[in-house]
């Protein structure tokens, strides 16, 4: 049944995508017949008109000219804001879509979003949390540059402390069911452009100087010179004074043609609009919901609410100075507008005044919407799969001395495998020293389970549910050597990067000042020959046991499982195989004890390569 949910929940994602088409099919149909009755309005207008004129009834044809005209632009009007409500369902569409396809994994209808791990992260490449098809590649519903290195922040820095931790799971909890907040703010973003509103860059043109030296000294003087060119002026026309206006007019019109900064303040002011129009809408959307009863949502766009620092109060000021600055971009408003007084220098003088106070807090701005996007990302997260548990920590009080470390999970499963092939397992490690010891055949699945569990826990520690059906956990800090690759650049081969990745995890464990470590090993010392793997590993795990650590190492070499009876803390588990038919088959399913079966030189007859399978594996038994 819970395999089901999944894809109930996307069927019901496809039904509101085709009520959707339908009402964008109407309303195109709709815009095509306004089209032309656009021309047509158009044309019967200018026909009638001329034909009225031509018989000299010309109040007939003013009329006439004046209703058509009237016609047309309401129509006209009309129109556009069909067209609009059309590009709006488009991009509702388009959201939609991409919920359905974070449900069944089908990347290609995913926004894309860049997201890249740092280069020396210790396990998002282990456990595939960024980049294509990756766990953030699939969260990620942001809008803002901010929003999207918090959210990666959330995953990939590991643990949180508990009182962030569990404000941060109060915001995504209270998000979850509002489907349409957390749409109607990626809408906003996307009606005023594709791109990602980038905070940096927002900052970087608030933050480009305008105006120049002693602006306002000259704008005292031009204002001066404005008011006594008006008295001058009107002393002459009632002719009481002769044209001493000139005078005072031409020294204006001078100092402007001196201090006029040309095209360059119209591009500075045009930039800066186009900047924060999407984020004057985002910001005017928080606004609203913040104002409801949502306690978390409140607590986190409070500073939002503060009467200094309302985004409404200073982009709506910001937009009325674009706009009069704007205006250089009709020539001869321009002219007529400075003539009468020094236009240009005084809303020059309020720009600065309005980026001055939008710089001050623009990074309380950004800071609050990061904190309410990527709580709506795994808010999202949790309403496209509703089956998903949310994890449960022990509380720090609950912790002594280690005692009660644990992770135990039901029906744990990859959260980046679809529904129908992903298989749960049960996961119960408890106590410091804790090692399961996984066996198996090749391709049974024991380094997808190790990527399961870290993959969950990276979920559970930044606030969001997990792919189980209960999932219970001490705070941890999470190492990995599941994907180790050689560096050519630093001249390291496979082995000595593992030896290295080994090390970091040893050196760990020893510090007993943090949190515990969950450690996640796949295939230990794989880079070397059989007889040293075998010490090493000995050591390696008798070593890890007593550290301030816990977690799974999966191996090949059967021979380690005797290490059950050394270590009292570590315990056997296997994955196996059945042969059908001539043929592997894996269930995936964890079972206890030691694997009791090997694959390797079925999985080269199969193949083709020349081992004869049951002579070889005699042999090998012998």
């Amino acid at each position: 049944m819970a395999d089901l949910l999944p894809a109930a929940r996307a069927a019901q994602f496809q039904r509101v995508l085709v009520r959707i088409d339908r009402l964008i099919q109407r309303g195109t149909n709709t815009s095509s017949r306004f089209t032309a009755w656009r021309l047509g309005i158009f044309l019967t207008g200018l026909a009638c008109s001329i034909a009225l004129y031509k018989s000299e009834w010309y109040t007939a044809g003013n009329s006439a000219l004046v209703a058509f005209a009237g016609l047309f632009i309401a129509v006209a009007a009309y129109h556009n804001r069909l067209e609009h409500q059309i590009h709006r369902l488009r991009l509702w569409r388009r959201i939609k879509s991409s919920h359905a396809a974070r449900i069944l994994l089908d990347w290609a209808n995913m926004f894309p979003r860049p997201s890249e791990a740092p280069p020396a992260h210790g396990y998002a490449k282990d456990l595939d949390l960024a980049g294509p098809h990756s766990l953030l590649h699939l969260l990620d519903t942001t809008v803002s540059d901010h929003g999207r290195e918090r959210l990666a922040g959330w995953i990939l820095t590991q643990p949180p402390t508990y009182e962030v931790w569990s404000r941060r799971r109060q915001l995504v909890q209270e998000l979850a069911p509002r489907q349409n907040f957390r749409d109607r703010l990626t809408l906003h973003a996307r009606l005023a452009g594709d791109e990602e509103i980038n905070g940096r860059r927002l900052a970087a043109v608030v933050q480009h100087p305008v105006g120049f030296p002693r602006l306002n000294m000259t704008l005292l003087v031009q204002i001066i010179l404005a008011l006594s060119t008006a008295v001058l002026g009107f002393g002459a026309l009632i002719g009481m004074l002769p044209g001493y206006w000139m005078f005072s007019f031409g020294a204006y019109a001078l100092i402007y043609f001196m201090t006029d900064q040309g095209e360059h303040l119209l591009e500075h002011a045009v930039g800066l609009h186009h900047e924060m129009e999407r984020l004057e809408t985002v910001l005017h959307h928080l606004e609203r919901y913040a104002k409801k009863t949502t306690p978390a949502l409140a607590e986190t766009c409070a500073p939002l609410m503060h009467s200094t620092a309302r985004p409404s109060l200073h982009l709506r000021q910001a937009t009325r100075t674009l706009h009069a600055i704007s205006v250089k971009a009709n020539p001869l408003l321009h002219l007529g507008l400075n003539a009468l007084g020094p236009w240009d220098l005084w809303f020059t003088r309020r720009l600065i005044h309005v980026q001055q106070s939008i710089t001050d807090h623009l990074p309380l701005w950004l800071d609050c919407l990061a904190n309410v996007e990527a709580a709506s990302a795994l808010a999202n997260f949790a309403y496209l799969h509703p089956t998903y548990a949310w994890p449960e920590p022990l509380e720090p009080s609950a912790e002594q001395n280690g005692a009660h470390t644990a992770v135990r999970a039901n029906r744990l499963g990859h959260p980046l495998l679809p529904a129908n092939v992903r298989v749960g397992n049960d996961v119960h490690l408890s106590g410091l020293g804790s090692i399961h010891l996984i066996t198996g055949s090749n391709m049974s699945g024991k380094s997808t389970f190790l990527r399961t569990i870290g993959i969950n826990l990276c979920l559970a520690q930044a606030g969001a549910p997990v792919c189980a059906t209960s999932f219970t956990w001490s705070w941890s800090r999470l190492a990995c050597c599941i994907r180790v690759d050689d560096s050519l650049d630093a001249g390291l081969s496979f082995f000595y990067a593992e030896v290295k990745r080994l090390k970091t995890i040893l050196d760990a464990t020893q510090d007993r000042t943090a949190r515990p470590v969950l450690f996640l090993i796949d295939e230990i010392f794989k880079g070397t020959n059989n007889r040293e793997r075998l010490i090493g590993s000995r050591a390696f795990i008798t070593t890890l046991s007593n550290g301030n650590g816990f977690g799974l190492v999966s191996t090949h070499d059967l021979e380690l499982a005797d290490l059950e009876q050394d270590i009292p803390g570590l315990l056997n588990a296997h994955f196996q195989e059945t042969v059908s038919s001539g043929a592997l088959q894996f269930d995936y399913r964890l079972r206890s004890g030691p694997c009791p079966t090997t694959n390797a030189l079925r999985i080269m007859e199969l193949e083709g390569l020349p081992v004869s399978y049951e002579k070889d594996a005699g042999q090998v038994n012998s």
